[in-house]
């Protein structure tokens, strides 16, 4: 700007100061530091002059309002009085590297450098030759290199283009000053050639008379070293065996990269502005972790680590990883935006497991967790059966039934325990368990599912004669009302643990002429079993609410969800909205078997490899356990060639039902018959209900429908019953079917 321009602004500012018009006489004075601090402290004001008590951020207010006249004051939200809550977390960095500390990472580690140096000492004796002779080939070249460069060397050629330019600069006292350094660095160079000629060849031929044959073999070997710099500088003669390009260590750019890309506002926003005015940060250093990378970090504020599991293929996209090696995950000992991620080496599928712990040796307590799988870093993963109902479900060939038969042997191994094992695939794929099985079937014929019948009869009776027996003990011995190791210990009390195992458990439910039964025992001892010391575990590859009964997957603690096709599926092995909540069994590939999501045995879902054992593994674990029981004395059932007893099919529900009504009742309530089968057979019916009736008889195609009646208090009213003409209908049909037969 100019000095006119300047002198025209000034002008201006001068004309515009003089038309504006005075101070108003009755104007109030206005206090500026109070005016600032308001401003400071408080939001955008409203039009009638009062403050916004919206808060907003750092400058968020809180406004004092009178019965006076007086304006209302604001203040600052913050106090500074406000006292802190006197904990300070330190967190220690570990004195030894996580891989030392952990069995898989050590030995992760130690067998990828193993590996790497074993592969590159075959790599490399096998090119020996080959080598040899490309090193005679390069020798002249490379001793005419190795002159050259000792001559210039020695005769200091390195320093001509500096003397070359002081001659060219006519500077005599920089010449002779360099000149004298170069005649004192060639004599003394000079001197150390000649020196190692003479000690060199005089060496020489020492070795060559005094030393052996072999020696001196070597000794001229070694001189074809020199044709290491006869190569091309872009062509060596040895070349690395182990290729370090395949993976890129993770780093922090990397995984914010990675996170930028898979589509949410709040991160991209977050690493666009610097991370921490977000709430985004590391919280440690990037470390290894088994056979992968380890790298957690505070998410930014309002996203949590199921957003983070839901794109786990741009995630790993913008990992430059396949997508089994990312496994996002949130930190339980932390706060809900804690976000740990997990890079692999390779995909879980394709990383070596370790064996199963109890594969060669070892018992089990069913009480106390066992392991029986591991996670992404190849840690051990345990489980703990006792307490619990489980569900496995998964689409076909994905490793449920290896699953199931896993769990089974976990419990052959207590020598306590007794097996009830129900193959409905028929193919036998629990039949290494058999020569420990209290029951035992493999089959979907008739006089399976009879069988399978009868011992879940046995199963009802015996969980009510364990109710009766924890009710009669005294509350010292039985504090908790459930069954502990120590009562399971005493024989005399019949209180050891039972576990049952449905495989393809759609079949039993969906049979027409006992499923209902079975259903219905099935789903009470999952409800009432846990705390009984019943385990049951139920396995489909059609998880929906036909196969797997709703009071069932409603009522199962642990549950165990291979790949599935579709959410219902998820949702109906792992529980509501599961799906919603990131944990997805359909991002599994067909080459994950094995692979699950286990849920109830920790606060959150985790990502599981089950231990394989294959069959001759699988006879080997029975042949110990079946020995262990023999000596704690507790071969019992199938495994001794006996049958269940058949007292409890020789009832007919048509016909019980066709006995509690009378000739002349025409129609009765539900819940009139459910009361006379209980006191007409309390050890089948007791327990049922209205409900029960119904579930019961619509198999046979009795209907039910709306009947009219009295209750207790003489009060008329409809509620569901059947019919008595229904009830011989059926009987007379299903008879018809069996003289057909």
């Amino acid at each position: 700007m100019n000095h006119d321009d300047e002198s025209e602004l000034f002008h201006r500012l001068e004309a515009d100061m003089a038309a504006t018009p005075g101070p108003d006489p009755g104007a109030d004075v206005v206090d500026l530091d109070k005016a600032r601090s308001a401003r400071t402290g408080s939001a955008d004001s409203h039009p009638d002059g009062s403050a916004d008590p919206t808060p907003t951020g750092s400058g968020a207010v809180l406004v004092d309002e009178s019965d006076d006249d007086e304006p209302p004051v604001a203040r600052p939200v913050d106090s500074p009085n406000l006292p802190s809550p006197g904990i300070v977390e330190h967190k220690r960095r570990p004195i030894v590297p996580s891989w030392l500390l952990s069995k898989p990472g050590f030995v992760s580690t130690v067998e990828r450098a193993a590996s790497n140096a074993l592969y590159a000492t075959v790599f490399h004796g096998i090119r020996t030759p080959w080598y040899a002779f490309q090193l005679t080939r390069n020798a002249p070249r490379g001793t005419a290199r190795l002159v050259r460069d000792t001559s210039r060397w020695m005769w200091d050629a390195e320093a001509a283009p500096l003397r070359e330019y002081v001659v060219r600069k006519e500077d005599a006292a920089e010449y002779l000053k360099l000149s004298r350094l170069r005649d004192g660095r060639v004599r003394l160079r000079s001197l150390i050639v000649m020196v190692s000629l003479v000690f060199g060849v005089g060496f020489a031929l020492t070795l060559y008379v005094m030393t052996p044959g072999w020696l001196a073999v070597m000794a001229s070997a070694a001189i074809l070293t020199v044709g290491f710099r006869g190569a091309p500088e872009d062509h060596p003669v040895i070349g690395p065996a182990v290729l370090k390009t395949e993976l890129q260590k993770l780093t922090g750019s990397i995984v914010l990269r990675g996170l930028d890309n898979i589509g949410n506002v709040k991160i991209s926003a977050a690493i666009k502005k610097g991370g921490d005015m977000n709430g985004m940060r590391f919280t440690s250093e990037i470390t290894r972790d088994g056979p992968g990378y380890r790298a957690d970090l505070d998410l930014p504020w309002g996203v949590t680590p199921e957003d983070i599991m839901e794109a786990r293929k741009p995630l790993a996209s913008g990992l430059r990883r396949k997508v089994g090696c990312v496994w996002p995950a949130p930190d339980p000992e932390e706060h809900e935006g804690r976000l740990v991620l997990w890079v692999g080496d390779k995909p879980m599928n394709e990383t070596k497991k370790p064996a199963w712990p109890l594969l060669k040796s070892g018992s089990v307590d069913l009480f106390k967790p066992v392991v029986f799988g591991n996670d992404q870093r190849m840690g051990d993963v345990a489980v703990t059966l006792m307490f619990a109902s489980v569900v496995v479900g998964s689409i076909p060939r994905m490793g449920k039934t290896f699953l199931m038969r896993l769990f089974l042997l976990i419990a052959a191994l207590d020598p306590r325990a007794e097996l009830y094992a129900f193959d409905f695939k028929g193919t036998g794929d629990f039949g290494a368990v058999e020569p420990v099985c209290h029951r035992y079937r493999a089959g979907d014929e008739d006089e399976d599912i009879l069988y399978v019948l009868e011992s879940l009869r046995e199963l009802r009776q015996e969980l009510r004669r364990r109710a009766k027996v924890i009710k009669g003990l005294p509350r010292s011995r039985c504090p908790e009302s459930k069954v502990t190791p120590e009562l399971a210990n005493d024989k005399s009390l019949g209180l050891h643990p039972i576990v049952a195992a449905f495989d393809e458990c759609q079949v039993p439910f969906e049979h027409d002429k006992y499923g209902a039964e079975i259903e219905e025992i099935g789903t009470d001892l999952c409800k009432r079993g846990p705390a009984l010391g019943m385990v049951t575990l139920f396995g489909t590859q059609r998880p929906d609410a036909k196969s797997l009964p709703t009071g069932i997957s409603a009522n199962a603690v642990l549950r165990f969800c291979l790949k599935v096709m579709g959410q219902p599926a998820n949702d109906m092995v792992l529980g509501t909205s599961m799906y919603k909540a990131g944990y997805r069994a359909t991002m599994f590939s067909r080459t994950d078997r094995g692979i699950c999501w286990m849920a109830g045995e920790s606060d959150d879902p985790r990502i599981v490899a089950s231990a394989f054992v294959d069959a001759l593994g699988a006879e080997q674990v029975v042949t110990r356990a079946r020995k262990m029981r023999e000596e704690y004395g507790n071969i019992t059932g199938h495994a001794v060639g006996e049958q269940p007893k058949a007292e409890g099919a020789s009832f007919d529900l048509l016909a019980d039902v066709a006995a509690v009504l009378p000739a002349d009742e025409d129609k009765v309530w539900n819940e009139k018959v459910a009361a006379r089968l209980a006191a007409m057979r309390p050890e089948v019916y007791g327990g049922w209900k209205a409900e029960t009736v119904t579930t019961n008889l619509k198999p046979y195609g009795v209907p039910v429908q709306d009947v009219w009646g009295t209750t207790t208090a003489g009060k008329g009213t409809t509620r569901r019953g059947i019919a008595r003409a229904d009830v011989l209908k059926a009987i007379t049909v299903r008879d018809g079917k069996k003289s057909g037969d």
